[in-house]
């Protein structure tokens, strides 16, 4: 993985100021003795009974680093960390991993053994297989994803002069070999963001990534015919320059073939200007403008059925009315409405350009984020219809859904939120824009109930009265309930 605020505003909207209420997102992972080998039929992704399944994960990194292991078993144990992120509402975990990993020498380190006593003596590969029997454990899936060929870097090819094709598929070889049968690893990210020089169609064997994606895939599916194949693109087809692995255009006219048709799923990364300030953001018409970028890059795939995509990254520090916010909000009603399945970056704090779920000391949840990531329902659902255009409007987000977080307690004086509200996180962004405008906590705020919520971490919900609210861009002209 490598602050403008929105002009746009609705009126009529009621605000009603809540403590901050209990963590959820999503739907809970399956149990693992429900766990299967998964397929594709269109856009979507099915278990053995045929069953639309909704991927909605997060990555936990570190194996691909010079830790050779997942960061922060330093702070915690490992049991301990993935029961939380399946009791969290994540129901799959992208695992990235480096080839170092598996050469000797590679020694597993930042682990308190203390807290993780048997982790102790484990080579990289039985450490991962300690992760992947916890993850089965706790009902979540696993995607192995080859982020780098060696702890120093990402490549933009698939191969370096230390790391070859041959390896590369070799170990992805190894891989399917070692977990068949084991339904907990559904499959293989083949190589994390082509980028640079990687090319799609042309046929060039050095750098072509749509071909060398044939070979290995195909040669991990003769080892273990269970796995999805999962195909990132590149950065850039031609001049249309895009997020590294980000570019999907190619695959229009040049498809992935695979041996087994129903194995192949699509991967994208997507991120937002705390990575990079691509032009689009500073658009005139953005947010309005993203739903047809995704779908010129990459949701066209899924749109027309030619395989389901996953959003394999993204992620971003703030979720508030800024910019970075506004495009995670739009982005995960994107990914809603249209039965999409996403790895969230990242589990970790440790992230810099994003941070992480996990808050600086390892234990404390980033309520802001799982309060966002809770528009997005995994619950399975019909996959995205095919269109002759693409989709231009992403839809308001739910409410937080009530068997899942316990309604909060409510200021003195405030009403319930009520059916349909939209929650905005409170903290370190102004809700209103007039006053965002004058700069966060600007002693110049005369609003003493939003200061107010912020300086306490509250809620915001707020309810809109007959205009349509699409782009989860919060701005409060009506006050009520005070």
């Amino acid at each position: 993985m490598k602050r403008r605020l929105s002009t746009l505003a609705a009126a009529g909207l009621a605000i009603i100021v809540l403590s901050a209420p209990d963590l959820w997102h999503g739907t809970h992972a399956t149990y693992a003795a429900d766990l299967t080998p998964l397929h594709t039929d269109g856009a979507a992704i099915e278990d053995a009974n045929g069953q639309t399944i909704r991927l909605a994960g997060v990555n936990w990194f570190g194996f691909e680093t010079d830790s050779f292991a997942p960061h922060g078993l330093w702070a915690r144990n490992y049991d301990d960390m993935l029961a939380e992120i399946a009791a969290t509402g994540f129901n799959t975990v992208r695992l990235p991993y480096s080839n170092q990993l598996f050469q000797a020498g590679s020694t597993p380190r930042g682990i308190d053994y203390q807290k993780n006593p048997d982790l102790e003596g484990l080579s990289g590969l039985a450490l991962m297989d300690k992760i992947v029997d916890a993850a089965g454990k706790h009902g979540l899936r696993v995607i192995l994803d080859r982020h780098r060929p060696s702890a120093s870097g990402q490549s933009e090819l698939w191969y370096t002069p230390d790391v070859p094709e041959s390896q590369w598929i070799q170990d992805w070889v190894m891989l399917a070999q070692h977990y068949a049968g084991n339904p907990t690893v559904i499959g293989a990210d083949l190589h994390n963001e082509p980028h640079g020089s990687a090319t799609w169609g042309d046929d060039n064997p050095r750098t072509d990534w749509r071909l060398a994606a044939e070979r290995a895939g195909n040669a991990i599916l003769a080892a273990n015919p269970d796995w999805l194949i999962l195909v990132e693109g590149i950065e850039h087809l031609g001049n249309d320059w895009y997020w590294w692995g980000g570019n999907l255009e190619g695959a229009q006219q040049f498809p992935v073939r695979l041996s087994q048709t129903d194995k192949l799923v699509y991967s994208t990364h997507d991120y937002g200007p705390g990575v990079y300030h691509q032009p689009w953001f500073s658009a005139p018409d953005f947010p309005a403008n993203l739903p047809a970028l995704w779908d010129q890059h990459w949701a066209y795939l899924a749109r027309t059925s030619a395989a389901p995509v996953l959003v394999g990254e993204f992620g971003g520090r703030s979720v508030g009315m800024d910019t970075e916010g506004v495009w995670q909000h739009t982005l995960l009603t994107f990914l809603r409405d249209n039965g999409l399945s996403y790895a969230y970056w990242s589990w970790n704090p440790d992230s810099g350009d994003t941070g992480g779920i996990l808050q600086d000391d390892w234990t404390t949840l980033n309520a802001q984020k799982l309060a966002m990531l809770s528009q997005y329902d995994a619950s399975p659902e019909q996959p995205v219809a095919a269109s002759s255009e693409p989709e231009t409007q992403a839809q308001a987000a739910p409410a937080p859904e009530a068997q899942a977080a316990p309604t909060p307690a409510v200021s003195a004086g405030a009403p319930q939120p009520p059916p349909g509200a939209l929650m905005a996180p409170g903290g370190p962004f102004d809700p209103d824009l007039q006053h965002a405008l004058a700069g966060i906590g600007s002693t110049s705020d005369p609003d003493p109930v939003h200061r107010q919520a912020r300086e306490h971490d509250e809620q915001l919900y707020l309810q809109e009265f007959g205009k349509p609210w699409p782009y989860a861009v919060y701005v409060t002209t009506t006050a009520t309930g005070s």
